[in-house]
């Protein structure tokens, strides 16, 4: 009987060794005189387990991780085909996995299990029922059952996706556009990469229905420019799907039409605001359009366009197959469904969690995390970005919950959180924000063209004691100035991380420099 092997072929496993382990599972295979099928599945998102290997049981699949290629003969000395329940490495089966187990996988359901590749592994699993509904809908039918669900964008405004689609829908145009935002560039966020590089048909399939539902013909997918990898599956897929009848002139024989293509970003981070992307995606300079009108009225070449990001996109497919009102029985309050959050920065457990809203942030660093790596207190965690607030642990009981987060001056994001221990300077982190705002700002606006250099300035004379209070002072000012006069988040937002530091750490910024 052949032996199936899951080894991933993702970027983070890719860092650690997985090509290697790969080729020596089956060299090793290949000399005990084993039969193996050797399956480059995605990632799970147990980063700290990487590479995390598989073998298929009679009562299903056994975890090994992480492995390195020294591991590889000990495995098969173990009874891999068994399950090497003795071995070091073993986890058991890997739904069992604590880590995982206690997760509520809606839209990372099939990560990390599936060929990301295989269009028949992907129906297998579910794909496409999705799809195969929306064909049967009329255009507002989807848009109403996308309303239903509660799904609002997963970027920072969290604008109710339906609405989107219902304001494209309703507007005129001689032609209609859906466009996704891969421009992932938040920090400790992963999330997009992993569905283009795990699961790359949901995100096709969530792209066709949404092109269903406004009267799109054609899609576009930004993807940043640092994601080969994505970059290289998405191609295979497009190809694939086009092959199978899920794109092109006559999806699954319906007669209605869908093209899709994919277009390398930028390399600007600016270029994730959404008319910063649209004017790259034109070949033009990545630089923020005022709003009105919006994309959704005139957007890509003028025309109406939906703008959603990978996360809300790839949530369509199980909202049409399973129904909206199961999307909706998750979460709380106006958030309705799961967040992905990713785990990165000073933590033992580092990966993607993928939680119904309404847990709390200390769950996710405590209970998932396992705490710091470095074994000190955690003292900050910042969430959504480099544009998001730092949060103190007085804070960490908060609900994962946009409205709950907006309440104390945060943003839950794009469910990016990254974990700081207690040697951190956050004066430091202040300059920080600023000078990432310098180097990524388009430029078009005063508030943040200028207000970033001077916020640096201002930043750089309280650390060095340089009449401290006036320049305390200065700086809430400038980051009002900035909050309430830029054009977009970008220079908008800024602040936040700021002056949540000058807030909760004031200590920091009185103790560098000498005293007044």
């Amino acid at each position: 009987m052949t032996l199936r092997v899951f080894v991933p072929y993702e970027t983070t496993a890719l860092s650690l060794g997985a090509d290697d382990v790969a080729t020596l599972i089956q060299r090793e295979a290949e000399a005990r005189g084993l039969d193996i099928e050797l399956v480059r599945n995605g990632s799970r998102g147990l980063f700290f387990l990487e590479p995390l290997v598989e073998v298929e049981t009679g009562s299903g699949r056994y975890a090994f991780g992480p492995v390195e290629p020294a591991d590889v003969a000990s495995l098969f000395e173990a009874g891999l085909e068994l399950g090497a329940a003795g071995h070091p490495l073993a986890l058991g089966p890997t739904e069992e996995i604590p880590w995982l187990k206690r997760q509520q996988r809606v839209t990372f359901a099939r990560i990390g299990v599936t060929d990301p590749v295989s269009v028949e592994d992907y129906r297998d699993h579910g794909g496409f029922a999705g799809l195969e509904k929306a064909v049967t809908c009329t255009r507002q039918q989807l848009v109403d059952m996308v309303k239903a669900s509660g799904l609002r964008g997963r970027g920072g405004a969290a604008f109710p996706t339906g609405i989107k689609w219902q304001t494209v829908l309703d507007a005129q145009g001689k032609q209609k556009y859906i466009v996704c935002n891969a421009d992932e560039g938040d920090s400790g966020t992963f999330a997009d990469r992993l569905v283009m590089e795990s699961d790359p048909y949901m995100l096709i399939e969530g792209m066709v229905i949404a092109g269903l539902a406004v009267g799109a013909t054609q899609g576009y997918i930004y993807l940043r420019e640092e994601y080969p990898l994505a970059d290289e599956l998405l191609a295979l897929a497009i190809e694939r799907a086009r092959a199978a009848g899920y794109l092109g002139d006559n999806i699954l024989g319906s007669g209605q039409r869908f093209e899709l293509e994919v277009r390398l970003g930028a390399g600007a981070y600016i270029c994730g605001e959404e008319t910063s992307l649209l004017e790259s995606l034109e070949g033009k300079r990545g630089l923020v359009r005022a709003k009105p009108p919006l994309p959704a009225i005139e957007g890509l070449f003028g025309m109406p366009t939906v703008v959603n990001n990978v996360l809300s996109l790839a949530a369509v497919p199980s909202i049409l197959s399973e129904g909206p009102e199961h999307y909706a029985s998750f979460g709380i309050d106006r958030s309705k469904g799961t967040l992905p959050f990713q785990l990165a920065g000073n933590l033992t457990r580092g990966g993607l969690v993928e939680l119904a809203f309404g847990h709390t942030l200390r769950e996710l660093i405590e209970d998932f995390g396992g705490g710091t790596a470095s074994g000190r207190p955690v003292r900050a965690v910042q969430v959504g970005g480099p544009l998001g607030a730092y949060l103190s642990p007085e804070q960490f009981d908060t609900l994962l919950d946009y409205e709950a987060f907006s309440a104390i001056g945060a943003v839950l994001g794009h469910g990016g959180v990254v974990v700081f221990d207690d040697s951190v300077d956050m004066a430091e982190q202040a300059r920080f924000s600023m000078a990432f705002c310098v180097e990524e700002s388009c430029g078009k606006c005063t508030p943040c063209r200028i207000g970033a250099v001077r916020g640096v300035e201002v930043i750089d004379r309280i650390m060095q004691g340089e009449n401290r209070d006036a320049n305390l002072a200065l700086l809430d000012d400038l980051c009002d100035t900035m909050m309430q006069g830029s054009l977009c988040a970008m220079g908008g937002m800024t602040p936040f991380p700021v002056k949540s530091a000058m807030t909760l750490f004031p200590e920091d910024f009185h103790r560098q420099g000498g005293e007044d």
